[in-house]
């Protein structure tokens, strides 16, 4: 139920003297299966995984890729669904999809179990184990606030962004960021 999603992002900086520079880089993250239309798949991952992000594509297990498209993003909540359709994607692809099994996130207890599963530097998947280290954190960026946030002491390493954190029987209880 776990995928990698790539791309490309353009980065703007500007230098003490005021001249400007930009370049493309690849963007890495991850994404987690999450339903199954007639058409198509419908991936959740972070906002700030594939905000800004061209060329967007999702790494199957299997190392197959097919393009993926933005359904919809709330950046204050950094939340986004992705998409990637059943036509460009084989049979054999197809037949080892799962769709992830949530949990009610209510149910976490400090102290549980956890792994975390990602595309830690954009390596592929990857797997680290924790421990809920808190619940109902508050964290401010320089925009937006985000509440309610687990902590975990699993390692979350850059590409992990929108990879699932699961509880120990292997249901969803929340998102990698």
């Amino acid at each position: 139920a776990m995928v990698q999603l790539n791309g490309t992002t353009t980065v703007k900086n500007s230098s003490y003297f005021g001249y400007g520079q930009s370049y493309e880089a690849t963007s890495s993250g991850t994404g987690i299966i999450v339903g199954k239309s007639d058409t198509e798949l419908l991936i959740v991952t972070n906002a700030h995984v594939v905000d800004n992000v061209d060329n967007l594509k999702c790494v199957f297990s299997d190392g197959t890729s097919a393009s993926c498209s933005v359904k919809g993003s709330k950046s204050d909540q950094d939340i986004a669904v992705a998409a990637v359709s059943l036509s460009d994607i084989s049979s054999d692809t197809a037949s080892n999809i799962a769709i992830a099994e949530l949990e009610d996130s209510s149910d976490i207890k400090v102290g549980q179990q956890v792994v975390a599963i990602g595309n830690a530097l954009g390596y592929g998947q990857t797997v680290t184990s924790g421990w809920i280290s808190a619940l109902d954190r508050t964290v401010q960026s320089d925009s937006n606030t985000y509440e309610e946030l687990i902590q975990t002491d699993a390692a979350i390493n850059p590409g992990n962004s929108g990879g699932a954190l699961l509880n120990m029987q292997g249901e969803l209880i929340g998102i990698n960021c």
